[in-house]
């Protein structure tokens, strides 16, 4: 797999436009989320990655604040964006963030939209939220922005309803719900799950288009790291509800240091040859309440030593940090 080239962008370091600090995440007692930090620079796209179960969607339900709060109850940490504690508004305060400053695209548009509203009136009724126009106006806009995301013939699609768009266009009405304030975060949770690869290109295209144009920092959760290495400044590695490896796109994918890391580039089909079984990785992730002693991944890595079975590693490194005892790297 080529990795993509560095993009050039403000370093992560610099003024953050959203930092995560010692997160830690409890359901009933159990840490689901523990010791995620993060951050991501303005204009950046930073993904984060690992398969089902190790904590990414979490994570990112966090920032905006739509965990269900029971039964998760976030217990450490701090969501700062910019110099705003986004654990310490009021649902009030919240309303004023979400979709305004941070918006956020989900999994599947058909349970995000819903089906009785014309598609038009619901990203008007986002623009009427948050900013003082008229409804012409706020259905202008909607017509505007079904255009700038490539639906055809926008200002009739606006009273079209979602059963009557294709899984592509309903996940491109979806980002232009979240566009209709211009936020400064886009989180954009699986955007193309159950789309053919086709349309899947075309969305992460326009996601990459849009955010560059505008400036947009850009949170991607996926488990595909093809799309990774070829739309994101820096990516982050989680698997038992910790970050274990973070790194610029290039870097990672040239020399992994993780062994999570390590074994999910050897799933890539572009890094087999033609006409081979992919490998796999043996077991699967393991539930909170049943996370082993020391690092979570050693009972499914080959290349485990002792103490990899005793304590945690630190998240440790430079530009290029990794939570592991025997690194590939």
């Amino acid at each position: 797999m080529t990795a993509a080239a560095p993009l050039g962008r403000v370093s992560p370091v610099a003024d953050p436009l959203l930092r995560i600090e010692d997160l830690r995440i409890e359901v009933a007692g159990n840490a689901i989320i523990e010791d995620v930090s993060l951050a991501i620079a303005p204009g950046e796209m930073l993904g984060l990655v690992g398969e089902s179960g190790c904590g990414k969607s979490v994570t990112a339900l966090s920032i905006m604040r739509l965990i269900a709060e029971p039964p998760m109850r976030i217990t450490r940490g701090r969501i700062l964006f910019e110099d705003t504690d986004l654990l310490s508004l009021s649902e009030k305060q919240l309303e004023k963030v979400r979709g305004d400053d941070i918006a956020m695209i989900f999994q599947e548009p058909m349970t995000s939209l819903n089906p009785v509203f014309a598609v038009g009136d619901q990203i008007a009724e986002t623009v009427l939220l948050h900013r003082r126009v008229s409804r012409g106006e706020a259905l202008a806009r909607a017509v505007e922005l079904l255009g700038r995301v490539g639906i055809p013939s926008p200002a009739t699609a606006i009273h079209r309803y979602p059963h009557q768009l294709s899984g592509g266009q309903r996940q491109r009405v979806m980002i232009a719900i979240a566009l209709a304030c211009d936020p400064r975060l886009l989180i954009a949770d699986e955007p193309t799950t159950a789309l053919d690869v086709t349309v899947q290109a075309q969305i992460l295209d326009l996601l990459d288009d849009l955010r560059r144009e505008a400036g947009m920092s850009v949170l991607l959760i996926t488990h595909d790291l093809g799309v990774v290495s070829n739309y994101c400044d820096r990516v982050a590695v989680m698997y038992g509800g910790r970050v274990v490896e973070e790194a610029p796109a290039p870097l990672l994918f040239a020399a992994p240091k993780h062994r999570y890391t390590e074994a999910l580039l050897r799933t890539i089909p572009a890094s087999n040859p033609p006409g081979t079984e992919l490998p796999a990785i043996r077991g699967s992730v393991p539930p909170p309440g049943r996370r082993p002693a020391g690092c979570a991944f050693h009972p499914r890595c080959h290349a485990m030593i002792d103490i990899c079975a005793r304590e945690m590693p630190p998240l440790a490194g430079g530009a290029h940090k990794a939570r592991c005892w025997n690194p590939a790297a």
